[in-house]
């Protein structure tokens, strides 16, 4: 089942009224067809007891959220820009709006990725040292800087922008695709120019009135070292991001208007911790320019979160961990996009559900929107996105994940943090994923999943 908005009708989710005290507000969803579905209730204390008792413990405290969100790629933008305008602002309403899921998260790319219409950069011309050629392309001013969210949103937005590559001259490919590293090594011109790349997209974006939260050092810097890699990337082994965050990258932001950056490493699938954060953060020179730790989610599957996030965060615990990527249709086993399909909202979920009870952050996933085919994008690497968009009949789809976002994005605001939630010695072993929150306002936001 998906639900259908056009220029004329969105279906709404009013802003969150706390209960009064010895009651509780329920919002529900499921696959026969609810969406949000609210009831209330009183607690009552001489219940026979159930299959599942959860015991709330608010004085066990555990890792504060910075939020929920997706990524508006150069496909995303192209996708809301098809619609008509008042189709736009509902879309752009039902993510970032009160009446809305209320995302607070936003990752945008560094110029291009393999969700836009071709390849580019900010700076073609060979041997630009000084970057004076360097300039923002349509795709971030018409498309992406005046991002309309910012004037939607009630919280804060957090933005964090993500490189894919530099600019082919500056790599030793010689191009934007397959295998290459930067050329040279750590300090010397050529990583002083991509540092200094960062700080010119910061002053750019700022001169459009957007500033960003943080910036990751590299998308997927593993990416870079595969052989015919088929789009854009730019390789780092932990060891070369080390040098490279120490000796251009931390400087080059601290020096310039932007210190306020938060610098997230890694970026890329979580198997590569707890190894990739340690090399970089027992750097005493690099360590003391980061900030957080980026996770995808591609390759969960060789990569137990009990093995990799948690011991990372046992090592490195003032290091924030944030998933940064995750869609579905990725893999050549998957269909791109399945409308009102239940699962990948469940995938959703399950993804946030455990990701949280295991010290990470928060979640963003990849495109905010994509057309029927799950694109557009320049090597046909389509996915599938909580909302689809169909141009030609001015309408768009809230997918089942849409909903499952919003379970997590409209009722734990930055600040909240994660309490204790434990089951009884005496409830059945149970199949129930769930999850509890304080929020910054003192209530409590418990997140159940039944899959």
């Amino acid at each position: 089942m998906v639900c259908v908005c056009n220029s004329t009708y969105c279906d709404t989710l009013e802003p969150v009224v706390l209960p009064a005290p010895g009651t509780y507000i329920k919002y529900e969803s499921s696959k026969a067809g609810k969406r949000f579905e609210l009831s209330k209730g009183s607690f009552q204390h001489s219940l026979s007891a159930p299959d599942l008792v959860l015991t709330l413990d608010i004085t066990q405290r555990y890792q504060k959220v910075k939020g929920f969100g997706g990524s508006i790629t150069d496909a995303t933008a192209l996708n809301i820009l098809s619609l008509p305008k008042p189709a736009q602002d509902h879309l752009l309403r039902s993510y970032f709006s009160e009446e809305g899921l209320e995302y607070n998260l936003v990752r945008l790319p560094m110029a291009s990725c393999d969700f836009s219409l071709h390849a580019y950069t900010y700076d073609e011309v060979p041997f630009d040292y000084e970057l004076t050629h360097f300039s923002l392309r349509d795709e971030d001013t018409k498309l992406k800087a005046g991002s309309r969210a910012l004037a939607m949103s009630k919280r804060p937005l957090l933005l964090y922008a993500s490189p894919w590559t530099s600019p082919a001259w500056m790599k030793t490919s010689e191009s934007f695709i397959g295998k290459g590293t930067l050329k040279g090594q750590a300090g010397d011109k050529y990583h002083k120019t991509w540092a200094n790349y960062f700080v010119r997209f910061l002053d750019e974006y700022a001169k459009h009135n957007v500033t960003f939260w943080a910036v990751t050092a590299e998308n997927e810097p593993t990416a870079g070292l595969i052989n015919n890699y088929p789009f854009q990337c730019l390789g780092f082994t932990a060891e070369q991001q080390r040098d490279f965050i120490a000796k251009d990258l931390g400087p080059a932001l601290a020096n310039s208007s932007h210190q306020h950056i938060q610098l997230i490493i890694l970026d890329d699938n979580r198997l590569h911790l707890p190894h990739w954060a340690k090399v970089v953060l027992e750097d005493e020179e690099a360590a003391r320019y980061v900030h957080g730790i980026g996770i995808h989610w591609y390759l969960d599957f060789i990569g137990p979160i009990q093995d990799t996030v948690v011991p990372t965060h046992e090592l490195f615990p003032d290091y924030f961990i944030l998933a940064t990527e995750a869609s579905i249709g990725a893999h050549f086993w998957e269909r791109d996009v399945i409308l009102g399909c239940w699962d990948r909202g469940n995938q959703y979920s399950h993804s946030i559900l455990l990701n949280l009870n295991h010290f990470v952050t928060g979640w963003t996933y990849w495109n905010l929107a994509l057309d029927l085919e799950g694109g557009p994008n320049w090597v046909k690497n389509y996915v599938d996105s909580p909302v689809i968009v169909d141009s030609s009949e001015g309408i768009f789809y809230k997918q089942p994940m849409f909903y499952h976002m919003g379970h997590f994005s409209k009722f734990i605001p930055e600040g909240s943090q994660r309490v204790g939630l434990v089951p009884s010695k005496e409830s059945k072993k149970t199949e129930l994923e769930y999850t509890a929150l304080l929020r910054p306002d003192g209530a409590v936001v418990v997140v159940v999943l039944n899959r």
